[in-house]
């Protein structure tokens, strides 16, 4: 089993920026690719930005320009920068991680943090 724990959410103004934090544990060997979705109030779970091992990164175009993901292996933690935020931003932050097994991938998730953005 994996476990991921976020951090870093909160209230924050337009334009304002936050790091958010998502810190692996337990059988966390074998996590290959990493990653952040978002779900706004009344909508359903989207995608905001992926990262592998080897640190491919992949972004929603709604984020790209804005939003920076990155990962230490060797500290089990991954990151999101969110730089000019907008209301639009606004929503429940899930980090996940898919780790390989023999039989093929394993998905975790966290539990969510609130990120708030004040127009």
């Amino acid at each position: 089993q994996v476990r991921l724990v976020e951090s870093g959410g909160g209230l924050v103004q337009a334009g304002g920026s936050l790091r958010l934090s998502c810190a692996a544990s337990g059988s966390s060997f074998s996590i290959r690719t990493m990653g952040w979705y978002r779900q706004p109030p009344g909508k359903s779970r989207q995608l905001v930005a992926t990262i592998t091992d080897g640190g491919s990164t992949n972004y929603a175009d709604s984020v790209t320009g804005r939003f920076t993901i990155s990962r230490d292996n060797a500290k089990k933690t991954m990151w999101l920068d969110m730089n000019s935020l907008e209301p639009e931003d606004t929503a429940v932050y899930f980090c996940y991680a898919r780790r390989e097994v023999p039989s093929g991938f394993n998905t975790y998730w966290g539990q969510g943090t609130q990120v708030t953005v004040a127009s």
